[in-house]
C-alpha cells in the first residue's frame, strides 16, 4: 500500500500533468496564430467542421441561382472563375483563409481587403494547379515528386510549379488580377458571414482614412470558448505513475488508473466499447494485475540516448533535432549570377531540411522529456485499458512497452531476478533476435550469441565509439540494451540479477488462432502450433505452392519475402487490392517491375495457394463473412460475443458521412461532414472486420488467462509477451497450456456461431489435437 506521502507525490505529479497539458494546448494555439495558421488550431478545426456543410449548401444555392441567371453581372463573372472548383473545395479554402487571416497576430492581416484578397488568391492558385493537371498531368506529377518538399509553403509550391511549367512551353496561366481576386474573395467571405454570423465587418477611422476590418462576433467567441473548454478537459498529459494505479471495476463512477478524475477524462475501461457492457471478472483482474508491474529506466540506454541527443545523431527510431549548416557563400556571390543561383538553391534545400527536423523529431523530443522526468525514479507504474476487442493498451504515450524500438529499450523491470543457466540462453535469444536472427532456429541464435562475445564487449564498453557496430541492425536500441545485459550477466558475469525485458511473439498469430478454431492440423504445423526441431515457415510454403502458377518472369522471385505481407494480412481480411500493393512493393525491393496483368495473376496464384496450404483458416473466414452478412441483413444493428476469458466484444459499425476532396496545394483533405455515425449499419465493414476482430479478441483472451497464471513481472505488446529471462520458460509453457485449453476443451467457433445467430454450422476440419502444442518450442519465439 502506498504511504500518504507517496499518494501526495502522485497527486502533485498528476496536477503537473494537468498544468503541462493546458500549457501545451495554449502554447500550440498561440504558435499557430503567430504563424497565421489558426485554421489548424483546436478551435479552428472544430469551427470549420461545424460550418463547412452549411457554407457548402449556401454556395450550391448561389450557383443554382447563377445557372438560372437570377443574379447580377458580378455573380456571372465570379461563376466563370469557380466553374472548375466544386462548392466543397471553395468552402474549405475560404474558411481556412478566413480563420488564418482574422486570428493572425500579424498587423493588418485582418483587414477586409487583405482577407478577401487572400481568399481569392488561394482559390486562383487551386484553379491554376487544376489547369496544369488538365494540360499536363504526367509532367505535374513528376514535378511534384522532384520539387515539392514537406516544408514548402503553398506559395513556394505554386511558384516552383509555375516556373517549371513555363519552361516546358505549357500555355501560361492568365492571371485573374487583384480586382477579380478581391471580388471573388469578398463574395465567399460574405457567404461565411451570412451563414455563420461568426464574423462582421468593422470600420475604423485611421487618420484621414476609413479602414474596414473583419472581426469575430460575440457569437463566435461563445463557440470558441466552448470548444476550448472541452479541449482543456482532455488536455492533461498521460505519464507513468509513481504508485500503483487504481484498480478497474465495472463501476463507471470509480474508474481505474490515475487518481484524479481530471486526468482520467477520456480514458475509459474499454476504448470505443459499449459503456453499458459488464465485463467479466477475469479480464478486469488481468488488467489490474499488469498495472501492478513496476518499471524503471535503463541507465545504460538513457546515457547513450542523452549523448546522441547532444551530438544530434540519428539512430533507428531515435531522431533528435539535427542542425543542418548552411553552405559557405561563394566569394564572388555579388557579381556571379550563376554562383548566386547555385548558392540560393543549396541554401533553400538546407532550410527545408531544417524546417522538417522539428516535426520529424517530435516523438523523440517528447520521449526524452519523459526520460528527464523519470530517470531518477526507482519504480513507476503504467495504467492500462482495453480496446473494444479486449487487447490491452497503455494509457501513457511514452515510456511504455508498446513504444518504438528506442522507447522499449529505455524500460527494464524494477525488480530483478537471480541469473540461472537457462536465463543465459534467453538473454542470448534476445540479443540474437534483436540483431536480426528472428527467423533462425533456436540453436542458431544461441550459437551466434556465444560466438560474438567480443562484439558485445566493444558495444557495452564504448557504445558511441562503436556506433557503427550496432546502429544498422534490425532493432538497434533493443539490441544495444540486450548486448549490454548479456555482457554483464554472461560475458564478465559481474551482474547477478537481470531486469531486461525479453520478448517472444506468436508465429503468424492470425493463422494460429484460425487453425485452432478450425482444428486444422496441416495449418497448425505450418505456424508452429505443433512441435518441430526448427521453426516452420508458412510464408515459404505459400510462395513455393504459388510459384508454378505465376507468370514465368516472376517465378524466380517468388520467395517468403514476396508473399509475407499477403500471408500475414489475409487472416485479417486483406483484399486483393491491398495484396497487389504488398507484392508490387516486395518485387520492387528486388529491382523487379511487374505489369498490371502479371500482378493480377500473381495475386490470384498466392490467394489460391493459401486455399491449398491453409484450408481450415480460409474456410472459417469465408463462413464468418457469409454469416455476418446474413445477420446484418436479418436486422442486427451490432454484433456481440463473449470471449473465453469473459470479455464482452461489442462491434457496432455504422456508415459515416465522409466527403473527400482533392486540393492540389493543400494536399488530400478529408472533410467530416457529420461527426457522428449515421443510423445505417455498414454491412461491408462488418463483413470485413469481424474475422480480424474475432482473432484479436481470442489472442487477447489467451493472454488474459495466461497472465493470471503467471507470477512474475510481465509486459504485453498486442499478441507478444515480455518478461525476465529467468521467467520466460515458465511463461512460454503457460501460454501453450492456455492455447491448448482454449481449443481443446470445447469448440469455441460453435460458441461464436451461437453469439451471432449463425444459420449454418461452422467449418471445422477436426484433425488437430491441441494438446500437442504443449511440446512446441516455436509456438511463441
Amino acid at each position: 500500500m502506498p504511504t500518504p506521502a507517496q499518494i501526495d507525490e502522485q497527486v502533485q505529479l498528476e496536477r503537473d500533468q494537468i498544468r503541462q497539458g493546458l500549457k501545451r494546448l495554449r502554447d500550440n494555439t498561440d504558435a499557430l496564430q503567430q504563424k497565421s495558421y489558426a485554421s489548424a488550431s483546436v478551435y479552428g478545426i472544430a469551427s470549420i467542421d461545424m460550418l463547412l456543410p452549411i457554407l457548402v449548401e449556401r454556395i450550391e444555392n448561389t450557383n443554382e441561382r447563377i445557372y438560372r441567371r437570377q443574379n447580377g453581372v458580378a455573380f456571372k463573372e465570379i461563376a466563370q472563375y469557380i466553374s472548375d472548383l466544386e462548392p466543397l473545395a471553395a468552402a474549405a479554402i475560404a474558411l481556412k483563409l478566413t480563420f488564418d487571416k482574422v486570428f493572425s497576430c500579424k498587423e493588418g492581416s485582418d483587414r477586409l481587403t487583405a482577407v478577401c484578397e487572400a481568399i481569392g488568391k488561394a482559390v486562383e492558385a487551386e484553379c491554376q494547379m487544376r489547369y496544369y493537371e488538365r494540360c499536363a498531368p504526367g509532367l505535374l506529377n513528376i514535378l511534384k515528386k522532384n520539387y515539392w518538399h514537406k516544408s514548402s509553403g503553398t506559395q513556394q509550391r505554386l511558384t516552383s510549379i509555375q516556373t517549371l511549367m513555363n519552361r516546358k512551353d505549357i500555355q501560361r496561366w492568365q492571371t485573374w488580377g487583384a480586382t477579380n481576386r478581391i471580388k471573388l474573395g469578398g463574395w465567399l467571405l460574405d457567404c461565411i458571414i451570412e451563414t455563420s454570423q461568426w464574423f462582421t465587418k468593422d470600420m475604423r477611422q485611421e487618420g484621414r482614412k476609413r479602414v474596414h476590418y473583419v472581426i469575430p462576433t460575440p457569437k463566435f467567441f461563445t463557440v470558441k470558448d466552448k470548444v476550448m473548454a472541452d479541449a482543456e478537459l482532455f488536455a492533461p498529459l498521460a505519464w507513468p505513475m509513481l504508485i500503483e494505479p487504481n484498480d478497474w471495476t465495472n463501476d463507471k463512477d470509480r474508474p481505474g488508473g490515475y487518481l484524479l478524475n481530471e486526468v482520467m477524462r477520456g480514458h475509459d475501461l474499454v476504448r470505443r466499447g459499449n459503456p453499458t457492457s459488464i465485463q467479466g471478472e477475469t479480464p478486469i483482474n488481468f488488467l489490474n494485475k499488469i498495472q501492478k508491474v513496476a518499471f524503471t529506466l535503463n541507465p545504460f540506454t538513457v546515457q547513450v540516448a542523452e549523448e546522441l541527443e547532444r551530438l544530434g545523431r540519428e539512430v533507428g527510431k531515435f531522431l533528435p533535432v539535427v542542425q543542418h549548416e548552411l553552405p559557405p557563400k561563394p566569394v564572388d556571390i555579388a557579381e556571379n549570377r550563376e554562383a548566386r543561383k547555385a548558392y540560393n538553391r543549396a541554401a533553400t534545400h538546407v532550410q527545408d531540411l531544417q524546417h522538417q527536423e522539428h516535426k520529424k523529431s517530435c516523438r523523440t523530443r517528447m520521449t526524452m522529456e519523459a526520460v528527464r522526468r523519470f530517470k531518477d525514479v526507482a519504480r513507476f507504474y503504467i495504467p492500462w485499458s482495453f480496446d473494444y476487442r479486449g487487447r490491452a493498451y497503455p494509457i501513457p504515450a511514452y515510456l511504455t512497452p508498446q513504444c518504438t524500438d528506442f522507447g522499449k529499450s529505455l524500460l527494464v523491470f524494477a525488480d530483478g531476478s537471480f541469473m540461472t543457466p537457462e536465463a543465459e540462453d534467453w538473454l542470448a535469444f534476445q540479443v540474437a533476435t534483436t540483431f536480426g536472427l528472428d527467423k533462425a532456429p533456436m540453436t542458431e541464435r544461441l550459437e551466434w550469441a556465444r560466438n560474438n562475445h567480443e562484439l558485445f564487449t566493444l558495444i557495452s564498453q564504448d557504445p558511441i565509439g562503436n556506433l557503427h557496430l550496432w546502429e544498422n541492425v534490425e532493432e538497434p536500441w533493443q539490441f544495444l540494451a540486450a548486448a549490454e545485459e548479456y555482457y554483464h550477466c554472461v560475458v564478465v558475469a559481474d551482474r547477478q540479477f537481470t531486469r531486461l525485458m525479453v520478448a517472444t511473439d506468436a508465429t503468424c498469430s492470425g493463422l494460429q488462432i484460425l487453425a485452432g478454431l478450425a482444428r486444422d492440423k496441416s495449418t497448425a504445423r505450418l505456424v508452429n502450433v505443433l512441435p518441430g526441431d526448427k521453426p516452420q515457415d508458412a510464408y515459404k510454403v505459400v510462395a513455393e505452392t504459388a510459384a508454378p502458377y505465376c507468370p514465368e518472369s516472376i517465378q524466380p522471385y517468388m520467395d517468403r519475402k514476396t508473399v509475407k505481407r499477403v500471408v500475414m494480412t489475409v487472416p485479417y481480411n486483406a483484399k486483393p487490392f491491398s495484396n497487389r500493393g504488398y507484392i508490387r512493393d516486395a518485387l520492387k525491393e528486388k529491382g523487379v517491375e511487374i505489369s498490371k496483368e502479371d500482378l493480377t495473376k500473381t495475386v490470384k496464384a498466392v490467394r489460391n495457394a493459401m486455399d491449398v496450404v491453409v484450408p481450415g483458416p480460409m474456410a472459417v473466414m469465408s463462413w464468418i463473412e457469409q454469416e455476418v452478412a446474413n445477420a446484418i441483413k436479418a436486422g442486427k444493428e451490432y454484433l456481440q460475443w463473449t470471449t473465453p476469458s469473459g470479455f464482452v466484444v461489442h462491434q457496432k459499425l455504422n456508415k459515416k458521412l465522409v466527403v473527400s476532396i482533392e486540393l492540389q496545394l493543400l494536399g488530400r483533405c478529408k472533410m467530416q461532414v457529420a461527426v457522428d455515425d449515421s443510423d445505417e449499419v455498414d454491412l461491408n465493414h462488418h463483413k470485413n472486420a469481424t474475422a480480424p476482430n474475432l482473432i484479436h479478441s481470442l489472442d487477447a483472451s489467451l493472454l488474459h488467462l495466461s497472465v493470471l497464471r503467471f507470477d512474475a513481472p510481465i509486459a504485453l505488446i498486442h499478441d507478444s509477451v515480455l518478461c525476465r529471462a529467468t521467467d520466460m520458460s515458465s511463461l512460454s509453457s503457460i501460454v501453450r497450456q492456455t492455447y491448448m485449453h482454449l481449443f481443446a476443451e470445447h469448440d469455441y467457433l460453435k460458441d461464436f456461431a451461437s453469439h451471432i445467430g449463425a444459420e449454418t454450422d461452422p467449418p471445422i476440419v477436426g484433425d488437430l489435437e491441441p494438446e500437442s502444442v504443449i511440446e512446441s518450442t516455436y509456438f511463441f519465439c
